[in-house]
């Protein structure tokens, strides 16, 4: 009956190979020739993977030579195939003009039971070795993981996602055309006789502003605009000295402090707007002291009094905008994402952050934060 099956497959009778393959697998389910053709019709009929499992199972089990042979032609098969699958949905996809601007990939957290299968499809679909792949997964935030032409993000994108593999894309350009507005303080809002107590999402607000070009300003609108806020921390740097291991002296970068950013998005507006401890003058506007957030201070000392009442707050703030926008998500995983993003300084050398702090040397934590909130931005804004 092999020798029927080897004719059905020179007549290319798929059908035939099927039905005699049905019956062979019942009587020698263990037969390596039986086993070849299964993979050999797997293959003939789109389904690689499952071509491609049974001849590495093949290659692992016998020692038959002939076997061997035409397990390892059957994978030279699948591979040459996929390149030439890849290169003309690559060629497609890239076709278009538009398809060149710079853009990014994002790969989104995965659980980590699915981790290892998850890794052998990336590791396929992007040419790496599992190993690798299994590195690159997150099972906490984005990952920042490819940058380049959108058009080809556009098309792993696909893969990825057939692949089960949860990820976006999202353009440079695309960052950078959100107008984004740094508030210095709520000057109203209709939020009832006790600010922040009420849940109607069609009152308004108006805050004082600066855009982009430093000009002061005011903007109002409705709570039901914001749709997404995003939360950071961003850290201050200085150098200090210390002394190395044999006790001399050196400067060195250190962590001193984080700022705390909030954006609130209004993607009808194509608009962010901006909040910052360090920027918001807690002293103008709506009394943000009515807000009684559930958060315990702990007492002060002199040193760190300044730093505890703007804790305090920020708080308050932050109390007022989860009363004032009760359904709203917040995306609050930026220090993941910046972590993985950071390292494309040139990249991110090309947005401006919009974040107005007083540094010595430029840092790409600040562009990192406008680029994870432009990407949430844009994420929500098309549904992706």
């Amino acid at each position: 009956m092999i020798d029927q099956v080897a004719d059905a497959f020179e007549r290319k009778d798929y059908r035939t190979a099927t039905r005699l393959l049905k019956q062979l697998v019942k009587q020698e389910p263990k037969n390596p020739w039986v086993r070849l053709y299964v993979g050999r019709l797997h293959e003939e009929t789109g389904k690689p993977e499952s071509a491609e499992t049974v001849y590495r199972q093949l290659l692992q089990g016998t020692t038959n030579p002939k076997i061997m042979t035409q397990a390892r032609q059957g994978l030279g098969r699948i591979e040459r195939r996929e390149k030439e699958q890849r290169q003309q949905a690559l060629a497609q996809a890239t076709a278009n003009p538009d398809s060149t601007e710079l853009g990014l990939l994002i790969l989104e957290p995965i659980a980590a039971e699915v981790k290892q299968a998850a890794a052998q499809k990336l590791a396929r679909i992007m040419q790496i070795d599992a190993y690798t792949a299994r590195l690159q997964l997150p099972t906490r935030g984005w990952r920042l993981y490819r940058v380049g032409p959108v058009g080809e993000l556009q098309f792993y994108v696909s893969s990825l996602r057939q692949a089960e593999i949860p990820c976006f894309s999202g353009t440079l350009r695309g960052i950078q055309e959100i107008n984004v507005f740094n508030v210095n303080y709520f000057s109203s809002s209709e939020a009832g006789t006790t600010l922040g107590t009420s849940n109607n999402r069609s009152s308004q607000a108006t805050v004082v502003c600066k855009n982009a070009d430093g000009q002061l300003g005011t903007l109002a609108f409705k709570w039901s605009e914001v749709t997404q806020r995003v939360e950071g921390l961003l850290p201050l740097f200085d150098e200090v000295v210390d002394l190395d291991a044999r006790r001399n002296l050196q400067r060195k970068t250190q962590t001193l402090d984080y700022v705390q950013f909030c954006d609130l998005h209004l993607p009808e507006r194509r608009t962010i707007l901006r909040l910052g401890d360090r920027n918001y003058q807690f002293q103008q506007g709506i009394p943000l002291s009515q807000i009684q957030p559930n958060i315990q201070h702990p007492k002060p000392d002199v040193s760190s009094l300044h730093q505890t009442t703007t804790r305090r707050s920020w708080n308050n703030l932050l109390a007022f905008l989860n009363q004032s926008l009760p359904q709203v998500p917040v995306c609050s995983d930026f220090t993941t994402f910046a972590e993985t993003a950071i390292d494309y300084k040139e990249m991110l050398g090309h947005l401006t952050s919009h974040i107005d702090l007083f540094r010595r040397k430029e840092t790409p934590w600040d562009p990192a934060f406008q680029l994870y909130s432009g990407l949430v931005f844009l994420k929500n804004a098309s549904g992706q």
